[in-house]
């Protein structure tokens, strides 16, 4: 029976993606180098802030990191709750059982509980746990980890997520994974999770079979 849901933050239960572009143009801008579209920034989305900055600046300026890291983190949090939005149906999916919950995400944890908070949904989640603070998804540690502190075992948990990082935590830590397809990831990197949801209103139905 399920017990516990771990949920990925951008692309799953937030739309960041302007935010997100905007920060990253921002920093680029006031390193004199060239901007993305949004689209492209998107794809750099997914493994955590190191390899966004890292993939925005181009292996022509990797060596200048550091220098974006510190701006990135100023631009990003002048920025947060700009444009980032609640996907439709995701409040009404955080009222559905089961209670337990958390948020598994590769951006920095101050960052992720900031948005958390001022979306108005902190009280949904027993924690809330960034990039930053355990090994990056795809490792299986932080979710196994989430689980032993919630006292829940893994075949009672399931991880949403919108990319094939996602896909690949769950697999590696024995959870089940449910892809959703409204996010930043393509539907094409989620055939391989055990189920694939294109709405907030189906992962709540899945929800409601997994927990009978």
């Amino acid at each position: 029976m399920l017990r516990f849901v771990a949920y990925d933050l951008d692309g799953t239960l937030i739309d960041s993606r302007a935010d997100l572009a905007d920060s990253v143009n921002a920093t680029l801008a006031r390193m004199q180098l060239p901007l993305h579209e949004q689209s492209v920034v998107m794809g750099f989305v997914g493994e955590g802030m190191e390899r966004l900055i890292k993939r925005s600046l181009g292996p022509m300026h990797e060596e200048r990191f550091e220098e974006a890291a510190a701006i990135w983190r100023e631009e990003y949090g002048a920025c947060l709750l700009k444009k980032t939005r609640l996907y439709d149906g995701i409040a009404e999916l955080l009222e559905r059982p089961p209670q337990l919950r958390a948020v598994l995400t590769n951006k920095p944890g101050g960052f992720a509980r900031e948005i958390i908070s001022g979306l108005g949904i902190s009280g949904k989640f027993a924690q809330v746990v960034g990039g930053d603070e355990r090994p990056r998804k795809p490792s299986p540690e932080g979710l196994l980890r989430l689980c032993r502190e919630l006292e829940v075992q893994p075949s009672e948990a399931l991880l949403v997520g919108d990319s094939d990082v996602d896909v690949s935590t769950a697999k590696a830590s024995g959870v089940k994974v449910c892809g959703v397809t409204w996010g930043i990831g393509a539907r094409a990197s989620l055939t391989s999770a055990g189920y694939l949801c294109d709405t907030p209103a189906q992962v709540a139905g899945l929800l409601a079979l997994l927990s009978t």
